[in-house]
Formats: C-alpha cells, sequence, structure tokens
C-alpha cells in the first residue's frame, strides 16, 4: 500500500522555505490521491490481490489554485473506469466562465439587482477591467481551442439542435439561436463537434454552420437528426449529402396540436404502435393505416403525417442496434438542460462572445466527461454503415397523395 510518510527535509532542501508548505500541500493531498484510489483499485501498486477491479494507467496533470499558490497535481487514471478526487472541483471552467460572464454585465452596466447580489454572494467585493479581460483570455484560448479543433474521422451521424438565449444588442434585447452539433464516430464515441451563435435558422444560418463543420473535417455522415427547423433540410442536402432525421418527440408534440385534448392520449397511443415495428417495411405500412384511421376525424392531421412520413421513419433504414438512438434529440436533452441551467443564471448576455464563452465551458467539460465513459453505440453495427449507402439499399416508399 502507498507509504505515508512525508519527506520533509527532503521538501525543505528542494523546495526552500518560501515554497515549503506548497510543497507539503502537494505532496499530502498527492497522498490522498494515491490512498483513494488504490481503494478504488482494491490492491496497492504493484500488489497482486483478488480484490483488484483495475489497473493504474498513468496520470493526467491538473492545477490547483489555493493561497498558497497554484499546485500541481497528478492525477491517477485508470484502465478501466474513472477516478477523480472529491477536493477538486471538476466544473472549475465552468464556474470561472460563469463569473466572466457576471463580471462583465457589471461592468458594462447593465446588470440587475439580481446579477449584484449574485456576485456578492460568490465573494467578490470589488472587480477590476484588468483581472476580467486576463480571465476570459485564459477561458476563451481553452474554449476557441475546442470548438475549432480538426475533425479528423469519418461521423456516420449528427444531431443539431438549438437552445435560444436573450442578448444585449445595439440597446436592445434580442433571442438569438445557440446551435450545438453532437457526432458519433465510426467507432461508437460520441463528442461535440460545433457550436455556432446566430439570430435565425433561415437555410443561410445552417448553410454557414454546417460548411464550418465541413472545413473542419467533419465527414461520412450519413443521417443528421434535428427538429423540423426552416432551411436545414435544404442545408443537410446542399452541404453534407446525407438522409434528414425529423425528431420524432418534436413531431408528436405538431401532431397532437390537431387535435382535442381529451383524443391526444388515443391518438399518440395509436401513433407510437408505428415504432414499435421492427422494420422499414412494418414501420412504412403500419403509418399509413394509421394516418388513414385519423384521416377521417382529423385531416389536418392525416395531411401532416403524409408530408412528414419519409422524415419521421428515416431512422428505421439504419442499423437496428441504433435506431434507439437515432429518432430523436433526446440523446442532447441532459447536455440542454445543463446549458439552460448555467444560461438562465446570467439572464440576458452582454454579448454574443459571453455566450460562447459560457456555452462553450459547459460543453468543453461536458465533452470530457463523455470521454470517459463507455461507447455510446455499439460498434458492431457500424459494419452495416461500411456497405453501399443505406438509403441505396433500403429506399422509402414515397407516401400516398393525401
Amino acid at each position: 500500500m502507498t507509504d505515508d510518510r512525508l519527506p520533509l527535509a527532503e521538501l525543505l532542501a528542494k523546495a526552500g522555505d518560501q515554497d515549503f508548505l506548497r510543497a507539503v500541500a502537494e505532496s499530502v493531498l498527492q497522498l490522498l490521491m494515491e490512498a483513494d484510489v488504490e481503494g478504488v483499485i482494491g490492491a496497492g501498486r504493484f500488489e497482486r490481490s483478488a480484490d483488484r477491479q483495475t489497473w493504474r494507467n498513468g496520470y493526467r496533470e491538473r492545477t490547483l489554485e489555493t493561497r498558497l499558490g497554484p499546485l500541481n497535481l497528478r492525477i491517477p487514471k485508470l484502465r478501466t473506469g474513472s477516478y477523480f478526487p472529491g477536493f477538486l472541483e471538476p466544473r472549475k471552467t465552468v464556474e470561472k466562465a460563469l463569473v466572466s460572464v457576471i463580471q462583465e454585465a457589471w461592468i458594462a452596466g447593465v446588470s440587475t439587482r439580481r446579477v449584484d447580489e449574485l456576485v456578492q454572494a460568490m465573494g467578490m467585493s470589488g472587480i477590476s477591467k484588468s483581472s476580467v479581460s486576463k480571465l476570459c483570455k485564459e477561458i476563451d484560448e481553452r474554449v476557441n481551442a475546442f470548438l475549432r479543433r480538426p475533425l479528423d474521422c469519418e461521423w456516420p451521424y449528427l444531431w443539431l439542435d438549438a437552445t435560444y438565449l436573450k442578448v444585449r444588442e445595439g440597446g436592445r434585447i434580442v433571442s438569438v439561436a445557440a446551435i450545438v452539433a453532437v457526432a458519433v464516430t465510426t467507432e461508437g464515441r460520441r463528442e461535440i463537434v460545433g457550436l455556432h451563435i446566430g439570430p435565425s435558422e433561415a437555410e443561410p444560418f445552417w448553410t454557414t454552420f454546417l460548411r464550418d463543420l465541413v472545413k473542419r473535417g467533419l465527414r461520412g455522415v450519413k443521417l443528421v437528426i434535428s427538429d423540423a427547423h426552416d432551411g436545414l433540410k435544404a442545408a443537410i442536402t446542399r452541404v453534407m449529402g446525407a438522409t434528414w432525421q425529423r425528431c420524432r418527440v418534436h413531431f408528436m408534440r405538431n401532431a397532437l396540436a390537431h387535435v382535442p385534448k381529451s383524443q391526444t392520449t388515443v391518438v399518440a397511443a395509436a401513433i407510437r404502435q408505428v415504432f414499435l415495428q421492427p422494420d422499414q417495411a412494418s414501420a412504412v405500412q403500419s403509418w399509413r393505416h394509421v394516418a388513414d384511421q385519423l384521416r377521417a376525424r382529423w385531416p389536418k392531421l392525416g395531411t401532416l403525417m403524409d408530408e412528414a412520413e419519409t422524415d419521421v421513419l428515416a431512422y428505421m433504414a439504419f442499423p437496428s442496434q441504433h435506431r434507439a438512438k437515432l429518432h430523436s434529440t433526446n440523446p442532447l436533452e441532459r447536455l440542454n438542460k445543463e446549458l439552460k441551467r448555467r444560461a438562465d443564471v446570467v439572464g440576458i448576455f452582454p454579448n454574443e462572445d459571453s455566450i460562447t464563452r459560457l456555452i462553450g465551458a459547459v460543453l468543453l467539460e461536458a465533452n470530457d466527461e463523455w470521454q470517459l465513459q463507455h461507447r455510446y453505440m455499439q460498434a458492431e453495427g457500424m459494419a452495416e454503415l461500411a456497405s453501399p449507402p443505406v438509403e441505396e439499399t433500403t429506399p422509402l416508399i414515397t407516401p400516398n397523395a393525401a
């Protein structure tokens, strides 16, 4: 097991009087981590034990800011699973970004009493513009490096979703769309690949965003999953040449808006029968049968189902192992909640750069956490995507006219 003795004489000789306490603190925290990770592993270093759960896999560097100065720590890594010491804050970058946004708002003279009270609660009695500039520069460098990194592999699946935020622009408060792009590699690994801020969701907006992803190396996209945003479908065809999957959850909301509230449960159950079918042909047949049944009482709903058939059932042409995560943008729900939770603290952003800073920091931390998790999708199903394009082998049947 770990040696619990501190070589104080060696530390004093190496560090000198001024850095002695900092060196001792580093050593104490390192010993705590070593002892902690041994409990997780179930065995000490080089120890043979029947209780061993995994093995060590090197270290990753981490700096901890303290009153003694920055402490340079080496966090142990594991071959399977993950380890993170409890005394470190995993969302440090996000919290820094949140503080910087509030500071910017205060300095720009656009703060409210609520923001002022929040700053006071954080223990900040005064804010200098130089400290804000330094803090923002540090965050921006990390966030921009993450958001502009090369995408050097194939990404068969791409999810796009929008979160609307308020920002001050020319003395007015306007709503902007923050588009988040998440993709999965051919190895089944999920990553956040892009963030784009814009005033609308017209076709030029989507085209610019998708072209930027392609320029950074995004390739091999076979299916794009999103809500029915205006202009997106045309941009996908023009830039990606991929199939579009209309979010099934959003479609259900649109469909149920055409029926009385007293009938929504029955109608929803009828439509969901389509999604229980084992293959594409059965799903298409069931879809048309349900549409014809509902058309007699709700003609607009029948027309909507005719128009949306191809887009809502697009995922059925892809490997069965992946379909549960392809039919909607629900895999992004937890991420979107975290984005909104952080953004709601700010309320109104002082500028678009502050949106990119805060949202980008949240995405960076979330992406790091995803890399410590298991594969998001089964790699076996990816082999089917290597064959000729899915839409050529199992084409969707053109829906009947209403």
